[in-house]
């Protein structure tokens, strides 16, 4: 257990931290499951617009530190051929 004041404060900005990455974490992943479902269904307009509004919230997460930046760039990307490739199928 923490001693001191300081201790004891970073415990307390951790709980909220981690809490707050939780949730970016959890809203992105919400975000790419709405693109896959959207890729699954074979909707090509509604995929992409799904992966629009999906891109900023990945973007966010990797600049707030959530995920690694060339985790996000790979995922979008992975993303975006996938959804090329529904016109074709």
């Amino acid at each position: 257990m923490a001693n001191t004041a300081s201790a004891r404060k970073r415990i307390r900005q951790t709980e909220v931290r981690t809490a707050r990455n939780a949730a970016r974490k959890s809203r992105m992943r919400t975000f790419i499951k709405k693109v896959e479902t959207a890729i699954a269904s074979g909707d090509k307009e509604q995929a992409a617009a799904a992966l629009r509004a999906a891109q900023p919230e990945m973007q966010r997460a990797a600049g707030k530190g959530v995920a690694h930046a060339n985790t996000i760039s790979r995922k979008i990307s992975r993303l975006s051929a996938r959804i090329k490739a529904i016109a074709t199928a």
